[in-house]
């Protein structure tokens, strides 16, 4: 199984001593800090530790568990950036330097991650754990939903990519640019493959793989938020709409529900744009966030790229091979959960830094001064992660540092995932959420937060959705050719109502939905799986005393459940519950549960 890190390792205490054998060997000058809270950072977080297998490894050490125990650094202010960046050139090369070597230390935890994730999808271990593998991700993990399956797909297809596998663990190539090769680094390719990824820049590479017409879709792509006014009629119209969307297409988002409602309409009017102009995106209202990549950052990356030779001024990160993890084939599914919640504690401790002194680096704007065309520019080939990744951590740093109650609800030590949600609210309502997120699940939370949001909407006659670039051009592009085809200057909310109402004329009459008993109980529930923090529909109503053993169809004797909890793990043998809807316990391989936790 993993291997255990040797934590009896004398701490350093001097700050200057700390770095001098680690940072200092690697071209970083030696100077003394006097901002309180970077030497905090580099107390608490660099006291190094040294695998028994890898000793060139430094690993954070053990974060305390219980409240308090979450990093707490005071938040730099707006003075003390420019002192910091502008006023001390050694002071920014430090805490660059410290940024670059977290970066490659979370990096390479997420390569023991995804050979792990991949390893527990393997049989029935996540059924012996009572979770999909994305609920588990998130819950104990602190993934988001995105991050885990794309770590999941790594670590599957790096069984079948030997070389990409050893030069990805050894360090000498990045995460980041193992992700942009994997379609195209197989058979006979994968050793040029890997050592382009080794050489080249990752947007070398993303050019390449574009060319051999494997490029991955754009992980970065801009979104747009949807908000505009209903009336009561309109409401229901598009409630309805977004309803039967989800019947139709079970377990779908409301992202692509609107999408469906969306596309309802190219089959009876007039053809329209599949990508609208300005003047038909400005139509839905709301903010479109900067599209991130275009094509004038591409071309500026390639210019700097060539003006720098590639930064070799900067001070040099060394390879950081993976955490010693050789997986057992045999190996439980309860032995490959302690050694994931092992790496998920490692991983934490670098995003805390990556987040911290990312912030730093971002607000400062010192990647330009480096030489990068942007922050995701400097994110991608300076530090080797994706910048979506890294700029979350950074938002999440920056509404840290503007809110005390925020700061203080990381002081208690709430993971990265339930601060996510939190960091929405306005400050006056956060303290009050924060004693229920330590209580609730992720997936509970989001829904309690997105219920309290959609309460407040409707009462003020809103609808408010976040959308991708893609479907927001073809919502747009619907509204402007419904306004064409009507030739009458209609509101967004009209329109959106006509559109969900022609959704509806469509397909209602096509889709007989019978009111069921199991119907009955998943409307009662929200539709949603009810075992504990489950975030997928509900598909099935269980009887949870069965009727082959005197159970009856009564309401209270129906649970809502999706189809993996059902058949995979109740009928499976791994999960129990029971007593009378709501009052219901459940229990994992005969020991009570309450779902999974952190």
């Amino acid at each position: 199984m993993f291997q255990r890190v040797d934590r009896q390792a004398p701490e350093v205490r001097d700050l200057g001593e700390l770095l001098a054998s680690h940072l200092g060997e690697h071209g970083v000058r030696q100077h003394r800090i006097s901002r309180l809270a970077l030497s905090e950072l580099c107390a608490r977080m660099f006291t190094m530790r040294h695998s028994p297998i890898q000793d060139a490894v430094p690993v954070p050490a053990r974060r305390p568990t219980g409240a308090g125990a979450a990093l707490d650094l005071e938040p730099f202010t707006s003075a003390e950036l420019d002192a910091l960046f502008r006023g001390g050139e050694a002071e920014a090369d430090f805490c660059e330097a410290i940024l670059a070597r977290a970066a490659r230390g979370r990096g390479a935890v997420d390569v023991a991650l995804a050979e792990g994730l991949h390893a527990l999808r393997q049989g029935d271990r996540l059924p012996q754990l009572g979770c999909h593998l994305d609920d588990y991700a998130r819950e104990v993990l602190d993934l988001g939903r995105r991050a885990a399956e794309e770590l999941a797909r790594l670590g599957r297809e790096l069984g079948s990519r030997p070389l990409l596998r050893e030069a990805l663990r050894s360090g000498r190539v990045r995460l980041r640019a193992a992700q942009t090769v994997l379609g195209v680094a197989q058979g006979a390719d994968e050793r040029v493959w890997v050592e382009r990824a080794a050489r080249l820049t990752v947007r070398e590479l993303e050019e390449r793989v574009r060319r051999a017409g494997a490029l991955p879709a754009d992980e970065d792509e801009a979104w747009l938020t949807l908000r505009t006014t209903l009336d009561d009629e309109e409401r229901a119209a598009v409630d309805e709409a977004l309803e039967l969307a989800g019947e139709l297409m079970p377990g779908s988002s409301r992202v692509e529900q609107v999408e469906a409602i969306a596309q309802e309409l190219a089959g009876v009017l007039p053809a329209h744009p599949d990508i609208p102009d300005a003047d038909h995106l400005r139509e839905l209202g709301g903010a479109l966030r900067p599209i991130a990549g275009g094509s004038r950052e591409r071309e500026r990356a390639a210019e700097l790229e060539t003006e720098t030779e590639r930064w070799p001024l900067l001070s040099a990160v060394p390879e950081v091979p993976v955490p010693g993890v050789p997986l057992d084939a045999g190996a439980t599914a309860q032995e490959l959960d302690a050694a994931l919640r092992e790496l998920a504690r490692l991983r934490a401790q670098w995003d805390d830094v990556v987040g911290y002194c990312g912030l730093a680096v971002k607000k400062s704007r010192l990647y330009q001064l480096l030489g990068f065309a942007s922050f995701r520019h400097y994110c991608e080939e300076r530090l080797g992660l994706s910048a979506r990744s890294v700029e979350q951590r950074a938002a999440l740093e920056e509404r840290r540092w503007r809110s005390p109650e925020l700061r203080e609800a990381k002081r208690q030590g709430l993971p990265f995932e339930k601060l996510r949600l939190l960091a929405r609210l306005p400050d006056g309502e956060l303290g009050s959420w924060t004693p229920r997120a330590h209580a609730l699940t992720c997936v509970e939370l989001r829904r309690a937060l997105e219920g309290e949001a959609e309460r407040q909407l409707r009462a003020h006659r809103t609808i408010r959705v976040p959308l991708p670039l893609r479907i927001a051009a073809l919502l747009a592009a619907a509204v402007h050719t419904l306004r064409q085809h009507l030739g009458t200057p209609l509101s967004t909310g009209t329109c959106l109502a006509l559109l969900a109402q022609h959704f509806v004329d469509t397909w209602r009459r096509a889709v007989k939905f019978a009111r069921t008993l199991s119907r009955k109980a998943r409307d009662r529930d929200g539709g949603e799986c009810q075992v504990p923090g489950c975030s997928h529909r509900a598909a099935h109503a269980h009887h949870v005393l069965f009727r082959s053993q005197g159970g009856d169809d009564a309401p209270e004797n129906l649970v809502p459940l999706c189809a993996y909890h059902h058949l995979r793990c109740l009928h499976g043998g791994f999960l129990g519950v029971t007593g009378r809807a709501p009052a219901l316990r459940w229990s994992l391989l005969g020991e009570p549960w309450d779902g999974p936790r952190p």
